[in-house]
């Protein structure tokens, strides 16, 4: 199954049956493919053809190079079916889930092709007679983008579509959990590239490789931006490294989000948010929703109802009708078992949490979504594991929760469900939520494409996707000209 359809998405089969690192599908833990992974050698060589790229690709219009995205927008929508399958494959997402990300990375090549007549720069007013000045953007140079496996295709998508408009060069590492999709990526990429025509070589490449490849990336000086997803563990290391060398970072980091539930809000709505943003994609998204702060008034009857709403979910292979996947790996599942235990040891009551399935997969990870409720916001509440959990915390007045959701390491995602406008205005405001991302009266997770995505202290303070996000793969240059006969200098310095 998975050789057709990396033949028909128009992978080479050497790609993925001529390699030394095997790669499993966390469906049934069963090995689909292998790969080669490329050390720094290779990914030096590939960075190498980047930066020539970009020497070329850097003068060509703007809206030439987004005729380029434009056609990869269509490529993807006539193998939308068939990515989507694959990450459900590889990744472990449900159908809708899987389609969803590939409509993501749609989505941005829209956006991203009409940004291409949109690079808009500033004029501002001389205080010098005869002069004027402008604010210019100009291409970056070679964008590195390092990958997570729970988003295996948006995210590159997110980074590589307003990288090439922007007029870069592109060189991508994903996680070695999902080479897959990437390799897929790739080649669909390249069709576009063909009906293109006349881009220059290299200009997009692709390295499967673990952490010498990072490396490799991170330190290199043609690289000016590198676009890191990840572990808040991961950014530690990447920031300071691009940093050492005076590089850009967008760094996408962990999240741990939570949910204000008023006294005020429509309870069917806010169930439903709850679980859609607790339990896709099986608690491995960076905007799942960990923290659930419920005033105590209602908290009995909302754990109820989210217990009831958890006994119903369906729990199985993703691309079957059920609602919740696997966990992608052990590691993962003895995380969450870990954190569950801790938080057992910490005061917490917990509800859900096990294994499930494993008679029929004895090497995947299913599990049933977690419901912890706990005494207050303990070290194991503050700490992001990536699984279903769900930590629930009582509060008594908005001041609380507005304290209980600011006071973690994390600034991803928040969100507040209330029919009270003083209090969704004040958790919208300067005083309110201090995430990148605050939502009324909607969950977390699920963010378009249009808006800025990102957060803020742990999350690592990077923004992609839409909005302004453009300036982050551009370089800024204000410029002056004098058409006058005179060199008055400015602040009226006289200098004879």
């Amino acid at each position: 199954m998975v050789a057709g359809l990396l033949e028909r998405l128009g992978v080479a089969a050497a790609e993925y049956t001529q390699g030394d690192y095997p790669v499993h599908t966390p469906i049934d833990g069963s090995q689909i493919a292998s790969v080669k992974l490329l050390g720094k050698a290779e990914t030096t060589a590939r960075i190498d053809q980047a930066h020539s790229a970009f020497e070329a690709w850097r003068s060509v219009p703007a809206p030439r190079r987004g005729e380029l995205v434009r056609l990869f927008g269509e490529v993807l929508r006539a193998h939308k079916a068939e990515l989507g399958e694959l990450v459900s494959i590889e990744a472990g997402k449900i159908t809708q889930e899987g389609l969803g990300e590939v409509q993501e990375m749609i989505d941005i090549c829209d956006f991203a092709v009409g940004l291409s007549r949109q690079l808009y720069g500033l004029t501002i007013a001389s205080e010098r007679p005869g002069h004027h000045m402008r604010e210019s953007w100009h291409p970056l140079g070679v964008v590195g983008v390092i990958s997570a496996f729970n988003f295996p295709v948006a995210v590159w998508a997110w980074n590589t579509t307003l990288a090439l408009v922007a007029g870069n060069a592109v060189v991508w590492k994903p996680s070695e959990k999902t080479p897959l999709t990437a390799l897929a990526c790739q080649a669909l990429f390249e069709k576009a590239l063909k009906a293109f025509g006349d881009a220059p070589a290299g200009l997009a490449q692709l390295v499967i490789g673990g952490r010498e490849a990072g490396e490799a990336l991170v330190d290199d000086p043609r690289v000016p931006l590198v676009s890191a997803t990840g572990s808040t563990r991961m950014g530690r290391e990447v920031g300071p490294r691009v940093a050492a060398r005076f590089g850009r970072s967008i760094l996408e980091l962990g999240g741990n989000n939570a949910m204000i539930l008023a006294p005020s809000a429509d309870l069917d709505l806010a169930v439903r948010g709850i679980l859609f943003s607790a339990v896709g994609t099986a608690g491995q998204r960076c905007t799942t929703l960990r923290r659930l702060i419920v005033h105590r008034s209602i908290k009995d009857e909302v754990v109820a109802r989210v217990k009831a709403a958890y006994a119903k979910v369906r729990i199985g292979d993703p691309r079957k009708d059920n609602l919740v996947g696997p966990l992608i790996d052990k590691q993962s599942f003895d995380a969450m078992q870990g954190a569950l235990a801790k938080a057992r040891d910490e005061g917490g009551q917990v509800f859900g949490g096990e294994r499930q399935l494993a008679d029929q997969y004895p090497n995947a990870y299913y599990v049933s979504p977690a419901i912890a409720e706990m005494p207050g916001q303990s070290d194991v509440v503050r700490h992001e594991t990536f699984a279903p959990i769900l930590y629930v915390l009582a509060y008594d007045d908005f001041e609380e929760a507005l304290r209980l959701n600011n006071e973690v390491p994390q600034g991803l995602s928040s969100c507040i469900f209330t029919t009270d406008l003083r209090e969704a205005e004040r958790f919208q405001s300067a005083s309110g939520s201090d995430c990148g991302i605050a939502n009324v009266n909607i969950g977390t997770s699920g963010a378009e494409i249009g808006g800025a995505f990102g957060g803020e202290k742990e999350t690592g303070g990077g923004r992609e996707s839409g909005s302004d996000a453009w300036k982050g793969y551009m370089r800024r240059q204000t410029n002056t000209v004098n058409y006058s006969r005179e060199l008055p200098l400015a602040q009226g310095i006289v200098f004879d």
